[in-house]
């Protein structure tokens, strides 16, 4: 085999030297796609797409070196296609993190699924760790990898093809388990009927447990820009946002519940805003939001019949179609006026 250029060496020892270096682009575009998302900017839709196409070089890996070698009589050096995968890990976690991270609602169940990204973004740029603790346990290597591959689908399909949330969740939970079937056989090779049908099992038991657990995932191109719980909305704008009210006041005029949701520009989306008290729903209300605009989509709910006792605990839930958590409004119903509302 002829030898390895030298520019290819030294290529890789400075991504030995330097490996944060790859994290750090990673989490710039990230940042950079973020806030040409919210100025409506279409480059945004460029950079996703040069993540995902990332993705299928990951994918048809072999196939394209083994093509690489045929064509041009050369091996690509493996050290180059190991720091190729770690680099692909790197870019996609980063990139995605700022996503996820401003559409967390931290108090949920979602802490746990944008905690791992951060967890895996950790591993991805600490060598020891990827190489010598990571990378050995083929499993663990396999979960990192459809993982990163669903973050980055979830942000990038909205983007680009103008999904809604809950399509995009779909595909990328589908294509994840598609996607990492091969993975999967090559790891533990099919050699009988049993172990074919295992994996499938295997394959459709992540694929299962994504779907009940979805409510635990961000979704990654909506967040809440301004959220109220008011006795009023005038000219598309609410009044003063209670966190408690009295029980006379909502039965004489009612409750609104005021978000402004940023969605990527061209996306129409149907969410709902679940009214809950005491813990149990009460009611689920239908939305139509439209993106593009700067300031997020104004829309709002209004509540008129409440239980003969209405004093607890609230909450609205804004919710996507597929049951994604976009925000909470929490606010507290009392029998008198609080103590602040009170003529001194």
């Amino acid at each position: 085999m002829p030898p390895i250029p030298t520019f290819v060496l030294r290529v890789i020892e400075l991504l030995k030297r330097y490996p944060g270096v790859i994290a750090l682009g990673g989490f710039l575009s990230g940042i950079g796609s973020f806030i040409l998302v919210d100025r409506q900017a279409g480059l945004a839709s460029w950079i996703a797409i040069l993540m995902l196409v990332s993705w299928v070089w990951l994918m048809l890996e072999n196939t394209l070196t083994g093509l690489f070698a045929r064509t041009f009589k050369r091996e690509i050096p493996q050290p180059l296609l190991r720091y190729a995968t770690q680099m692909i890990h790197q870019e996609s976690l980063f990139f995605v993190l700022p996503f996820f991270f401003i559409t967390t609602t931290w108090n949920s169940g979602q802490l746990v699924f944008t905690g791992l990204l951060a967890a895996a973004g950790l591993v991805s740029i600490v060598d020891p760790l990827y190489y010598r603790w990571l990378a050995p346990r083929r499993w663990l290597f396999l979960a990192l990898h459809t993982l990163t591959l669903f973050a980055a689908m979830l942000t990038a399909l909205p983007i680009i093809l103008h999904l809604t949330t809950a399509q995009s969740f779909k595909l990328a939970l589908v294509a994840a388990m598609v996607l990492s079937f091969p993975s999967l056989a090559s790891s533990f090779p099919i050699r009988t009927w049993r172990r074919a049908v295992a994996l499938v099992l295997v394959t459709l038991a992540v694929g299962g447990g994504g779907w009940l657990l979805r409510s635990w995932v961000p979704p990654a191109t909506l967040w809440l820009t301004d959220v109220a719980v008011s006795t009023e909305v005038i000219n598309r704008k609410p009044g003063e946002s209670l966190d408690e009210i009295s029980a006379s006041r909502i039965r004489s005029g009612g409750l609104y519940a005021y978000t402004a949701i940023n969605a990527p520009r061209g996306l129409d989306e149907r969410i709902y805003h679940v009214w809950q008290f005491n813990g149990k729903e009460v009611d689920r209300i239908a939305l139509d939001i439209h993106g593009g605009r700067k300031e997020g989509y104004r829309a709002w709910t209004r509540k008129q019949n409440f239980p003969p006792n209405p004093v607890g605990k609230w909450q609205v839930r804004v919710l996507t179609e597929d049951g994604q958590v976009i925000g909470v409004l929490r606010f507290k119903v009392v029998d008198e006026p609080p103590a602040s509302a009170q003529p001194l």
